[in-house]
């Protein structure tokens, strides 16, 4: 797609996620791949409110993080985004910042979040079984992500058949071969998260 066509489409994602609860206010970014070689994003400007999302709050960047088009400043978190790109080889990369990611992520007491059993788990590519143990490995966060993206592709290499991580206290990052693939993720990713936390505050213990 042309960045203009991708640039529509994140527009209409990020105020779906807003819709949902799952980007409030300026909370969340998100991006997918104009180019793959040499590596171009479309990705969400910095400091804008997702529940009024527009094309024109899109710009596009380069593999250093740097505007090459559109007006505004990517971002804070671009460089993650390409480190997953080119981590993962994933078309889309979004990032969402819900009540349940921020308040699992806090609460659990490993460096990572078990999900299994759950039949939603079979909308995450590869999947065909509810007998499937999704691991998201949980980062602390920082202001300075791009001087995080060592940790972050350390990470990635390690845990191959993660679709997703949790920044604690922060939210989720997950991505998918292009933004349905991706958007499919979020939906299934938050579901689960929202079931886990309500069953927590009722009868299950970790």
């Amino acid at each position: 797609m042309s960045f203009a066509e991708l640039a529509a489409q994140l527009a209409e994602i990020g105020r779906d996620c807003y819709a949902r609860g799952w980007a409030l206010g300026t909370s969340g970014n998100f991006s997918a791949v104009v180019n793959r070689d040499p590596l171009r994003l479309a990705i969400t400007t910095s400091g804008v409110n997702k529940g009024t999302l527009s094309a024109d709050e899109i710009v596009e960047i380069d593999q250093q993080g740097k505007v090459v088009a559109g007006s505004g400043r990517p971002s804070a978190e671009a460089s993650l985004h390409l480190a997953i790109a080119r981590g993962r080889g994933a078309g889309a990369v979004l990032h969402t910042h819900s009540i349940w990611s921020t308040i699992l992520s806090d609460a659990a007491t490993e460096d990572g979040l078990a999900v299994e059993g759950y039949e939603m788990l079979k909308g995450l590519d590869g999947v065909g079984t509810h007998e499937h143990r999704e691991w998201l490995p949980i980062l602390d966060n920082t202001q300075d992500w791009a001087a995080a993206v060592p940790q972050v592709e350390e990470m990635l290499a390690e845990q191959p058949a993660a679709h997703g991580f949790l920044i604690r206290r922060h939210g989720l990052y997950t991505w998918g071969r292009d933004l349905a693939a991706a958007k499919r993720h979020v939906e299934i990713l938050e579901f689960l998260f929202e079931v886990m936390g309500r069953k927590r505050g009722t009868t299950w213990q970790p």
